[in-house]
This record gives structure tokens, C-alpha cells and sequence, in this order.
């Protein structure tokens, strides 16, 4: 391995060449779109992105705010062949902080967000949307640093009690909020992106969901994998209301069955695989995975915010990966959200320059500029990049910060 540093526009860049692939041992776990987990990230991430919206709309600015720390507290729930019930809501604890007002125009913050949390769960588990009790524990309270030393009102308290939008610092120059690190890594191995696409399969709306109304979306999938064969464990609720009895839920296994079959021998020819499917099964007990909702959330389960998959929606132990909640960031100056964004970019473009594996970390330095990383460490497989054109392609990732605010607020994480 070889080892150059330099200097990006006061970034330090650390290129790492001649760095050995990763091993074909592949753990790999996802977590489906009904998972707690799953549920709180986008439910989160979709409560930034509509308060970003109305404040951009109504101050021409994205207002001071994080509902990063969002958790969600099941329910409980009866449940029968053929029908079943809510026996208590589910709780949802938006925790966090929000400007609640600009200068003299006041924000509806509270209404915006019991709105938004509605109708999320309208769409993701209509039978939970009618069962909710929300806890609303977002304040205004100023980060540490607010010192008092006269009759002036610091700075920093007026972070997220703006008398102006001319009160943002970043809109002079957006500076990291923390100290934190962002890890990209690039390409996937090709079990890597069959789990993705399997456990889509059964969870998100498909072809599949939209054919078999039993079908839960509280999908969860840990794969191994050597590189000749690989061994599942997957779990696939049903809904209690279309499964008529026991032999229908163990006749729907076998359909879940087949079509992970079906799907391994298309998207892994030649390999070997092994699949588990809801193993704490005792079906001649009906000790079975059948809810009410498709979701474990109805029965005691929690979801919290950064639990779940990781930025490229996976969990994979073996590779880089780090831990922060990206979704409900701030999407002008988080560095949680927006460098571990940036790194997956930048390590998918090195990829495509190099043709070899590439890892990239970036990390923040609180108070420094959001486009100046403290330290920026590239590893790459390919012996001889061109160092130039790697330069090139970090400063060119690295400049885009700006645009990837607007994406961000306009189109969402695209959490998958």
C-alpha cells in the first residue's frame, strides 16, 4: 500500500492506494419499510423535509431544526384468522428542536407535524392511523455556548428564535455543526444488492405486496455469504384479516418460499442458497409471525431513529460504516446527514474512475467549514490512480453541498 497526503482547500486528503478488496465474506442485515426501526428513520426524515418546505416557502430560508431523536413506542393488539384489532395506540415521541417562529410570524410547528405523522401512517400501516398518540417534545433551546455577559441576547440563543432570516449564520458561510464522520463505500457485492431487492420484494410496494394483501411489510433479512454459497434468515409477517386459518399462513410460507428461489436463482446464478423463513414459528401451536398491521409495531416493538439501515440502506458489519441517525438532520449543515451522504457519493464516483473498490471518510471539525473537511481519508484498491484526477473528484464532490441542501429538501434522502 502507498500512502500520499496533501492539502484540498485546507482539507487534509489522505489517499490510501494498493488497499486489498474486501474479502467475498459478506454479513449483510435490512430492515424492511415496516420495521420500528425503518418507520421512525422515514417518518423523521419526512418531518425535516416539510417543516424545510413551509419555512423555504414562507421565509425563502430552511429554518434552524432536528427531529433526529424521533422513537416510536408500540402498541398492542389482538389478533385472530380473519380479522384482529388495536387494543392500544402507538406512541410517537417526536423529540427534538424547531424554530417556532421568525421575527414576529409564527410557525405552526405542532400542526405540522401531527399532520405529517398522520398521514405517514396512512400510508405505511392505514390500520395504526386511527391508533396514535402523539407526544410532541420539540423545543427551541439553544445548543451549549450561550454565555451571558450584558443586556445582548447571544447569538446562539437566537439560532432557533430567528428575528430574521438574516439571523443564520449559514448564510454567510455554513459551518459543520459537530464534530462527527461520514463513510461511503463503493460497489456493492452482488449478495449485497440481492438482499436489498428481496427484502424490497415483500415490503415495499411491488408487484408481489400489491398481489397478496397478506403480505406485512415488517420484512427483516440477515444473509451470509461466501462467495459460492449463502445462508438467509428472513422474517415475513402476514396480516391476520386475509389469512383464514393456519394451513393459508403456512400455504403463504410456501409461496414466500418459492419466490426467494425463484429470485436467488436470477439474481445470484450459480449459488448456492439456503433460506430460513420465520423461524420462531411453532405453527401446530399458532405460535405464528401474524399481525393485525404487517408490523411489529402493534405489539410492543420500538423504532428509533438511526437503529435501522445505514444511509445506503443496509447494515454490513464487515464494511466501513459508522454509527450516526442521518434522517430528521438539518439538511444545510448536519454533517450526520450530509457528509455520510456525500462520502457514498464520492466513493461511487472513485469507483467509476478507478474501476476498484474505494472507501471513503469524511470527517467534521465543529465550527470549520461544512466544504472543508478536518480530515479526508481515501482508500482504494487500485494501485496507481492518478492522483490529480482523485483530487479533482473530491473537490468536485465536495463543492456540491449547496445543491445536495436543495435535493435534499426538494426530493427527500431517498431512504431505501
Amino acid at each position: 500500500m502507498t500512502r500520499t497526503t496533501t492539502v484540498v482547500d485546507d482539507s487534509h486528503l489522505v489517499i490510501v492506494t494498493g488497499v486489498p478488496r474486501p474479502d467475498a465474506t459478506t454479513i449483510v442485515e435490512r430492515k424492511g419499510f415496516g420495521h420500528p426501526d425503518t418507520l421512525a428513520d422515514h417518518l423523521a426524515e419526512r418531518l425535516s423535509r416539510v417543516y424545510s418546505a413551509y419555512t423555504l416557502r414562507e421565509f425563502g430560508a430552511v429554518l434552524h431544526h432536528n427531529f433526529d431523536k424521533l422513537a416510536l413506542l408500540g402498541g398492542s393488539s389482538e389478533v385472530r384468522y380473519g380479522g384482529g384489532r388495536m387494543t392500544a395506540p402507538v406512541r410517537v415521541l417526536v423529540n427534538g428542536r424547531a424554530a417556532t417562529a421568525c421575527g414576529e410570524q409564527l410557525i405552526p410547528v405542532r400542526d405540522i407535524v401531527e399532520a405529517e405523522v398522520r398521514a405517514f401512517f396512512a400510508e405505511r400501516l392505514p390500520e395504526v392511523s386511527d391508533h396514535l398518540d402523539i407526544s410532541f417534545n420539540v423545543t427551541t433551546n439553544s445548543s451549549p455556548g450561550a454565555v451571558l455577559t450584558g443586556s445582548d441576547v447571544p447569538d446562539r440563543q437566537r439560532w432557533f428564535n430567528p428575528r430574521s432570516v438574516d439571523d443564520l449564520r449559514e448564510r454567510r458561510v455554513k459551518l459543520a455543526n459537530d464534530t462527527s464522520l461520514g463513510t461511503g463505500w463503493a460497489p456493492e457485492n452482488q449478495f449485497e444488492s440481492f438482499v436489498r431487492q428481496l427484502v424490497d420484494h415483500f415490503s415495499a410496494p411491488s408487484e408481489f405486496t400489491r398481489a397478496h394483501a397478506w403480505c406485512g411489510s415488517d420484512v427483516k433479512l440477515m444473509g451470509y455469504w461466501d462467495g459460492e454459497a449463502a445462508d438467509v434468515v428472513l422474517c415475513v409477517p402476514q396480516k391476520s384479516s386475509h389469512v383464514g386459518g393456519r394451513r393459508a399462513y403456512v400455504e403463504n410460507l410456501d409461496h414466500v418460499l418459492a419466490e426467494c428461489h425463484r429470485l436467488a436463482a436470477r439474481d445470484l446464478p450459480g449459488t448456492r442458497v439456503g433460506f430460513t423463513l420465520n423461524a420462531r414459528d411453532v405453527p401446530q401451536k399458532d405460535e405464528l409471525y401474524l399481525t393485525f398491521t404487517g408490523s411489529s409495531i402493534e405489539s410492543g416493538d420500538e423504532g428509533v431513529v438511526g437503529r435501522g439501515n445505514r444511509v445506503n440502506g443496509l447494515i454490513t458489519p464487515l464494511r466501513p460504516m459508522n454509527l450516526e441517525g442521518a434522517s430528521g438532520k438539518n439538511p444545510v449543515y448536519h454533517v450526520g446527514k450530509l457528509y455520510n451522504i456525500a462520502a457514498r457519493r464520492l466513493a461511487a464516483r472513485l469507483f467509476d474512475l478507478t474501476g476498484g473498490h474505494a472507501e471513503v471518510h469524511l470527517v467534521s471539525r465543529t465550527g470549520k467549514r461544512l466544504d472543508r473537511p478536518w480530515r479526508i481519508l481515501v482508500r482504494l484498491s487500485s494501485a496507481e490512480p492518478d492522483p490529480g484526477k482523485v483530487e479533482s473528484v473530491v473537490a468536485e464532490t465536495l463543492a456540491e453541498f449547496p445543491s445536495l441542501t436543495d435535493e435534499l429538501v426538494s426530493q427527500g434522502m431517498h431512504l431505501s
